[in-house]
């Protein structure tokens, strides 16, 4: 029994170094697979007479598994033969040969399925948007696509459209931009904001609430609101727009006249004004000869025609609604002030001077008003005077017309240039504490500017023995 074990053994390494040395030799020369098979199946069938059925069936086991991993190896190179002939192009080269082998760092497949080429062509990964050099062009719709829309298709143009303005929208946009023009009075920033705005067919009644607003307001706010309307003819708004919202005020001049009594006036001098300008056509006015019915708008023309027949009406006109506040010249300005506290001392009318005062615009030059009735008082004669300038500076004072600080600039002038006052005045010191003693008692004036005012000290002269010197 022994001695079987020993030969079983013996022939069991001899089997085994036989498949070992056959691989290698396969590995080595690239041996045929079939011709391989049929070497080891005649080798099988010498030893089947020595072996048991286990182990002639772990045998059999190992061959069929031997035999999968040559099938696989030859798959392989097969593969990577196919994908270098086609990169050189060369169908017969050898894949054994140095120009054959294959770069083990390579991304291709080790499991024998598919060509061997790079997952996705090279262009797989994280991160990665496609193969280098990639160029997306634009996809085509669909019709399919439940988004697709048959009308939005086909050369599209992306542009800013800025909505036409109604009749209200209008007005509320227009307006503040008026009103902010009548504070700084840049037409050219008006022009500029105009342009942004789509005003449509309504066009016309920007210069109509223009106009409008201006008669609420100040003299020098008609006067902005004539030169706007120069400014916009011929490049906002043309001529026949402009004639076109001047007939729409002739038309609602009834309803202006209950805010403003003397609209036909102002619009007639607004179409004058307009017409010098040559903002309206010089036959504006001939084209309503026999054809208005409504009384304001006949009165409101002929102002308008008086104006224009005026000699150098282009001169004149150019004045028609007196020059701005700040833009009035200072001896202007004092010529109007005088001419008021003169016709207060003849009317005594405090609401009338008010009136003129307000229409001036200057409330940074009131203290001139001031300096003028306390002149006007030391070279008056009489008492009334007195009284009168009191009552006005009073009224003004409590009224606000004048400020604090204008009153206190305008006797403070006086002070000082109360000694040249006194050369034409003699007794200018005594009228000057009498009118600031009663200003005081009126609440006019405060006890610092009442203290301040200069005093002509007592002049003291001494016994004959002294020469008649004055003793200080």
């Amino acid at each position: 029994m022994a001695t079987e074990v020993e030969s079983l053994n013996a022939h069991d390494a001899g089997v085994f170094l036989f498949d070992h040395g056959f691989g290698d030799a396969e590995e080595s020369y690239g041996v045929d697979g079939d011709a391989l098979i049929e070497a080891e199946a005649a080798a099988e069938a010498e030893a089947n007479g020595n072996w048991t059925p286990q182990e002639k069936a772990l045998h059999e086991a190992r061959l069929k598994a031997k035999a999968k991993r040559r099938l696989r190896r030859t798959s392989s190179r097969d593969s990577a033969r196919e994908s270098l002939s086609d990169a050189n192009g060369d169908a017969g080269s050898d894949p054994h040969s140095p120009k054959g082998k294959i770069n083990g760092n390579d991304r291709k497949s080790r499991m024998g399925k598919g060509r061997g080429l790079p997952k996705k062509g090279g262009a797989g990964g994280k991160g990665v948007w496609g193969a280098a050099g990639m160029v997306y062009e634009m996809d085509e719709p669909d019709v399919k696509d439940p988004n697709y829309d048959e009308f939005a298709q086909g050369d599209t143009v992306f542009a800013t459209v800025v909505p036409e303005l109604d009749e209200r929208e209008l007005e509320k946009t227009v307006n503040p931009i008026v009103q902010e023009y009548f504070e700084h009075g840049d037409t050219k920033e008006v022009q500029m904001l105009l342009k942004e705005l789509n005003l449509g067919h309504n066009k016309f009644e920007v210069s109509s609430l223009a106009v409008s607003l201006s008669l609420e307001g100040k003299a020098s706010h008609r006067e902005l609101t004539s030169r706007l309307l120069s400014d916009l003819a011929g490049k906002v708004l043309s001529e026949n727009e402009m004639a076109r919202a001047f007939d729409k005020m002739l038309q609602d001049l009834p309803d202006l006249i209950l805010d403003t009594p003397d609209a036909p006036q102002m619009l007639g001098q607004f179409i004058a004004r307009a017409v010098a300008d040559h903002a309206l056509p010089m036959e504006f006015l001939s084209r309503y000869k026999g054809r208005v019915d409504c009384d304001h708008a006949r009165a409101a023309l002929d102002r308008a025609a008086v104006l224009l027949s005026m000699k150098r009406e282009i001169v004149r006109l150019d004045n028609v609604w007196g020059v701005g506040g700040g833009q009035r010249p200072v001896k202007h300005l004092i010529k109007e002030m005088n001419l008021l506290l003169k016709e207060y001392l003849v009317s005594g009318e405090v609401s009338e001077a008010e009136h003129c005062l307000k229409d001036l615009e200057v409330p940074h030059f009131h203290h001139e008003l001031v300096y003028e009735a306390v002149v006007m008082v030391l070279e008056s004669k009489g008492e009334t005077a007195i009284k009168m300038m009191v009552k006005l500076l009073k009224a003004f004072w409590k009224t606000g017309v004048i400020t604090l600080d204008q009153m206190n600039r305008g006797f403070q002038r006086v002070y000082v240039e109360l000694p040249e006052i006194t050369l034409d005045v003699p007794h200018a010191h005594t009228i000057l504490e009498t009118f600031v003693d009663l200003c005081y008692q009126e609440a006019v004036i405060t006890k610092q500017l009442r203290d301040a005012c200069p005093s002509r000290g007592r002049k003291r002269f001494v016994s004959e023995g002294d020469g008649g010197k004055i003793k200080n």
